[in-house]
């Protein structure tokens, strides 16, 4: 008797269901991890899997479409880039947007994934499907390596990034430049840069590259503690809606030197602070309610950033516009 859950009817066709998978190869594999797992060619040939490019298998049914989670796209982006990055040569590496994501950095969502691959000069950029390639002046091409594979520095990565608009840029230069300062309860500290706004400068002024001017303009604006996307953006939002420019996550203290907290973006002058609360700040509801109410009791305003109110740019300057005038200030950046 046929196994109902492998076999079913289409029409006047029998058409069997391919077997699951093993759990270990995950949503990209190679064709010889696929063997070792002991797939056979039959089972690699199944519509349920697509190859993505030669010797690699992408599984249909985990290809991240444009309504599904960033974060579940960005690994499936990622695996896709380390899978190609074991087949290509001495001369090639990644670059733009793969070697962006490499560096932990965090770039658009997509609706489909793009790898970039360079090479110097008069190498030959692969052709591969689904691969975009690139040749770059051997000055422009700073390489790095980073978990095993060969990649643009980060100051030339975000150099080839010319073609985003100028808030994309400042919050991937935001990441790049973000310095591990010492403070309460904090991680990493002391750990470098990957980038340090000096050497970003520098390598946009080698060239003309793509998009030069935006990459100029975002210079402008990249900070060295800034900690978060979301944050990037309201604090562009802030200065374009002619706010003066806060401090990025410093630790208040109250009248005794007692910690109060670490905060998104404060202006100390005026004891008003703006947090931005994303999906995580929900998670710890109340551990933010108890921060909140202890800068309020130390005498700062408060000012709350949700994902509904950075929707309404207008709404979110006037609101810390307001607060900031009740403290003093008097409309100037």
């Amino acid at each position: 008797m046929d196994n109902p859950l492998l076999l079913f009817r289409i029409g006047e066709y029998r058409y069997m269901r391919p077997a699951e998978l093993p759990r270990n190869l995950g949503s990209v594999f190679s064709v010889n991890q696929a063997r070792a797992s002991g797939l056979n060619t039959h089972r690699l040939r199944a519509n349920d899997l697509e190859m993505y490019f030669h010797g690699t298998r992408v599984v249909r049914s985990r290809f991240p479409a444009p309504s599904q989670l960033f974060e579940e796209a960005k690994v499936h982006e990622l695996a896709l880039i380390r899978a190609l990055g074991s087949r290509l040569l001495e001369t090639q590496f990644f670059s733009h947007r793969s070697a962006a994501m490499l560096w932990g950095a965090p770039v658009p969502h997509l609706s489909a994934p793009e790898l970039h691959v360079g090479v110097v000069s008069s190498n030959t950029p692969p052709r591969v499907k689904g691969v975009i390639g690139h040749r770059f002046l051997a000055e422009r091409a700073q390489l790095r390596e980073a978990a095993g594979l060969s990649l643009l520095s980060p100051a030339c990565t975000l150099a080839t990034m010319g073609a985003l608009p100028v808030a994309d840029l400042v919050v991937l230069g935001d990441h790049l430049a973000r310095r591990y300062r010492p403070g309460i309860g904090r991680k990493n500290v002391g750990k470098p840069p990957l980038a340090t706004i000096a050497e970003l400068e520098a390598v946009v002024n080698l060239g003309r590259w793509q998009g030069v001017e935006r990459l100029r303009k975002a210079l402008k604006f990249i900070r060295e503690d800034s900690w978060s996307p979301q944050e990037t953006l309201t604090r562009l939002t802030m200065l374009q809606g002619g706010l003066p420019e806060p401090q990025l996550n410093i630790d208040l203290f109250d009248r005794n030197g007692h910690f109060l907290a670490c905060v998104d973006m404060a202006y100390p002058e005026y004891k008003v602070v703006v947090e931005y609360h994303c999906e995580q700040h929900e998670l710890r509801y109340a551990d933010d309610i108890e921060r909140v109410e202890r800068l309020r009791a130390a005498g700062w305003i408060v000012v709350q950033v949700t994902k509904e109110l950075a929707r309404r740019p207008r709404a979110l300057v006037a609101r810390i516009a307001k607060e900031l005038r009740a403290r003093g200030w008097d409309g100037r950046p």
